[in-house]
């Protein structure tokens, strides 16, 4: 299921400007500059794909997403690349992709144990033999979510001048089965009443994460701990892999 701040219009139209270009995208665009074909899984507004684009990367793009309102906001910029609704089970693979990336943490949103296998199933899939699948997912040993507090609250401007506000908050104790549940909460001027959207992130380490990507056929090939590339460490911010058809 999409969250509803994904499937909203209004509150996918918020998504660049909560979540502004930083380190993380440098990096994958770097990768991006160097691969004849990408396919971006969870691609979101297809903010990475359209920027590789608008430098003129000539080859294939392809942005895949569950969410129709935040490909509404990819097609819109960039019509010009491929824009597919669904997962990764939408279509028959065959090795196809130089780089296959999941950003944004999007990996996380993968939260039952098939998930993740059909997923990298499909991924390695449409891997080409040379090819690389890279993604990252947050280090359980930092407990990001112990930030995410009803206190931090983030304001934004909406692309209609509405002034919105937003803040998170957990529900229950936090990391449970290596699940976290949260809420993300929306309001904005003249809205009549808030809105809700309900997540679950799945947390890994780097174990239980190879274990699986071996699983389906996958091996590592590097691991940082962070966007400089820094090695892997017990409370570092990010697992940052890069992986190959085994």
């Amino acid at each position: 299921m999409v969250d509803h701040s994904f499937a909203d219009l209004t509150l996918a139209s918020l998504y660049e400007t909560l979540n502004p270009w930083g380190p993380g995208d440098d990096f994958y665009l770097g990768l991006v500059r160097g691969a004849r074909s990408v396919l971006d899984v969870g691609c979101g507004t297809g903010r990475l794909l359209r920027r590789a684009r608008a430098e003129g990367h000539r080859g294939r793009l392809m942005g895949l997403d569950p969410a129709a309102a935040m490909l509404v906001q990819a097609r819109r910029d960039r019509p010009d690349v491929e824009w597919v609704l669904g997962d990764a089970r939408v279509r028959h693979w065959d090795r196809e992709f130089d780089l296959v990336v999941m950003t944004g943490h999007a990996f996380q949103a993968l939260v039952r144990d098939e998930e993740i296998r059909v997923c990298l199933r499909a991924v390695r899939a449409a891997l080409g033999d040379a090819g690389r699948f890279v993604f990252e997912t947050r280090n359980p040993g930092a407990r990001a979510w112990e930030r995410w507090t009803p206190e931090r609250v983030y304001e934004v401007t909406g692309p209609d001048g509405t002034a919105v506000r937003v803040w998170h908050e957990v529900r229950g104790d936090g990391l449970d089965r290596g699940l976290v549940r949260f809420t993300e909460n929306f309001e904005g001027d003249g809205w009549t009443a808030p809105r809700v959207s309900h997540s679950v992130l799945r947390f890994l380490d780097a174990e239980t994460l190879e274990g699986f990507l071996t699983e389906a056929g996958l091996a590592v090939v590097e691991q940082y701990g962070d966007w400089g590339r820094g090695p892997l460490t017990p409370a570092g911010p990010e697992i940052i892999t890069v992986a190959r058809r085994a």
